[in-house]
């Protein structure tokens, strides 16, 4: 099948092409510029550069490379909408102007805007899959993904803060908070999870903490699917962190091996879980 991939900032994007192709999959790329890494160019066969509120010309590339399903991968940073001047710096085309009156104007949750993204290009009769259709291996399974585990208290913070993530998810805040002793040290924003374990890091100066970062209940797999990777990692280790709780089943970890050896040499504590799982270790 001929693939093709709308591509933002990190290394879930490359991690996707590789794997769609490894599965037999022709693999065009459309990285936004400014945001999508420059490998991208060897992981696709085929890529190109456009700009964030080109849309107009994004559904053209992809219809003349004769493509039908698109794939939404990487982060797209939204702190861009906020910026001085904003209008001149992206300099919209008329499909962009046209997807933001027509289906974005309530609000600028990521859902919102997400949506209004993959609602413009189905004019043009281009269909978005979830990556997860094509790359099931990339989601974490359930278990202890370190030698490291938590402690009786940590496992209290984790089940705490569980349900504040969830509700956070809900409301389409964010999908990580940050928990020690029982108190929210963070919760993450439009800033994305490394600020927000930063800004943990600078308020709970003792370390120690713990991170959970969930789904959304009813998660739209095809765009917003928690990920974490190295950079998790090091940054946890940078700001005090000790313990990462993510759902099984629903978050895309990327490098499972090399970020289960680097959170083992920081002494950094990962399981993937579940709420029932939860549910039955409160009711213990």
């Amino acid at each position: 099948m001929r693939l093709g991939l709308l591509a933002g900032a990190g290394e879930f994007p490359i991690r996707f092409a590789k794997a769609a192709r490894r599965a037999g999959h022709y693999v065009y790329g459309l990285g936004v510029a400014g945001m999508a890494s420059e490998q991208l160019a060897e992981a696709c066969d085929d890529f190109r550069f456009a700009p964030l509120a080109r849309i107009g010309k994004a559904i053209r590339l992809f219809r003349k490379a004769r493509i039908q399903r698109v794939v939404m991968a990487g982060k797209i940073e939204k702190t861009v909408l906020f910026h001085p001047f904003r209008w001149l710096r992206l300099m919209p085309d008329w499909r962009t102007i046209h997807m933001w009156l027509r289906y974005a104007r309530e609000n600028k949750k990521d859902d919102t805007i997400l949506l209004a993204v993959i609602r413009e290009f189905e004019r043009d009769g281009l269909i978005f899959d979830s990556a997860l259709k094509y790359a099931p291996e990339l989601l974490v399974k359930h278990g202890f993904l370190t030698t490291r585990r938590p402690t009786a208290a940590q496992w209290k913070d984790i089940r705490f803060g569980w349900d504040l993530a969830r509700e956070m998810g809900r409301l389409d805040i964010g999908q990580t908070v940050v928990v020690n002793d029982t108190a929210v040290i963070a919760v993450e924003a439009i800033e994305g999870t490394d600020r927000c374990i930063r800004r943990a890091g600078e308020l709970c100066r003792r370390g120690g903490f713990t991170v959970v970062k969930v789904a959304k209940p009813k998660q739209d797999m095809r765009f917003d699917v928690p990920t974490i990777g190295m950079d998790t990692i090091k940054t946890m280790h940078e700001a005090g962190g000790k313990v990462l709780a993510i759902e099984a089943g629903m978050t895309i970890i990327i490098n499972p091996d090399e970020v289960s050896a680097l959170a083992d040499k920081f002494g950094i504590a990962i399981v993937a879980v579940n709420a029932e799982e939860l549910s039955l270790l409160a009711a213990a």
